[in-house]
């Protein structure tokens, strides 16, 4: 078992960045279409625990092509979302893959908190270091948008 780390400072406030990553569904394939085909809501409001995604990833994302999400946490009071990896690419290399995300205050921006817990399905399997490359350019590049939005 293995996990991974990342903290990125932005200058978004936390609402406006946790309200942005909640419509992320529909902001990330517009924002971000080398990264993200599309992102469908395959079960559930899109937004809450239980929820189903689909995300089909675009040119930019190396190995994958896409990946079946279950919302597992969608807390607005912490600003916290944590899902699991339930089918695609990922769901074949790791027996388990769960992401999770909190969004802090911090000065006047706020502090992304990113981590990743995870099983490899074999000793062949690299640990997913290219994820943590993800999703700090995704929040740099999301902050950005939200701060000319």
């Amino acid at each position: 078992m293995g996990k991974i780390e990342l903290e990125v400072e932005i200058k978004s406030s936390p609402d406006k960045f946790w309200d942005g990553i909640c419509d992320s569904t529909v902001i990330f394939p517009k924002i971000f279409p080398k990264q993200y085909k599309s992102i469908e809501i395959v079960e559930g409001d899109g937004k809450s625990v239980g929820t189903v995604r689909l995300v089909t990833y675009g040119e930019e994302i190396p190995i994958v092509t896409f990946a079946k999400e279950r919302i597992d946490v969608a807390d607005e009071t912490t600003k916290s979302l944590a899902y699991s990896v339930i089918d695609g690419e990922i769901a074949t290399l790791f027996k388990f893959f769960t992401a999770k995300m909190q969004v802090s205050p911090k000065g006047g921006g706020s502090t992304v908190k990113f981590s990743v817990d995870f099983e490899k399905a074999s000793d062949e399997v690299p640990d997913p270091d290219l994820i943590l490359e993800l999703a700090m350019k995704t929040f740099t590049e999301f902050d950005a948008y939200l701060l000319k939005a």
